[in-house]
């Protein structure tokens, strides 16, 4: 049994991806952790700030992204049986849910600034604008990442490298797994 050590030593995408993605944790988990803090010495504040959220749309964004991270990875798994039609069109699926949260989420927001829940309200609505407002901003960029890779399967087909795809498909996993941190501790936790 021959081991590959390119498997071993190398991670799916390439270490550069992987680099981002551990510094994006770290300063989420760290604003995170602040958001924790905060909340916890203005308990009352934050709950009452906490029930202003539309669960519903949170939901529905939640559904958004675990379905287009869902398409991601079937992208990955079509383009590894060599099947380039599949690939892209589940990178299409992919790009369409993305876009789903995206207006789904300004719609939210609108929704915020007509109520008057700007940065300057409160702690939690300082944290609730920048942490979504930094996440939407990667789902936005992961957005483009995924048309730039699709793009480029398409165009290359058999010569499109393995490593652009599962770059762009950590990536946009990252963005499904920062919000499924953000989702419960804005929304339910408070």
């Amino acid at each position: 049994m021959e081991i590959n050590y390119k498997s071993i030593y190398y991670p799916p995408g390439g270490i550069l991806i992987w680099i981002v993605i551990y510094l994006e944790l770290i300063t989420f988990g760290a604003a995170m952790v602040a958001l924790g803090y905060y909340g916890m010495a203005e308990r009352a504040q934050f709950h009452s700030d906490s029930q202003s959220l539309n669960k519903t749309i949170a939901a529905v964004n939640t559904v958004f992204l675990l379905t287009s991270g869902f398409f991601v990875a079937m992208a990955v798994h079509f383009f590894k049986l060599n099947m380039i039609n599949k690939t892209a069109q589940q990178l299409l699926w992919a790009i369409l849910f993305g876009f789903g949260f995206l207006l789904l989420k300004l719609v939210e927001y609108h929704d915020k600034l007509e109520a008057g829940f700007t940065m300057e309200k409160s702690s939690f609505f300082m944290f609730y604008w920048l942490l979504t407002g930094f996440h939407w901003i990667h789902v936005l960029v992961g957005a483009v990442i995924l048309i730039i890779t699709r793009r480029s399967v398409l165009k290359k087909r058999d010569k499109a490298v393995p490593e652009d795809i599962e770059a762009g498909a950590a990536f946009w996993h990252m963005c499904d797994l920062i919000w499924l941190l953000l989702f419960p501790v804005l929304y339910l936790l408070f």
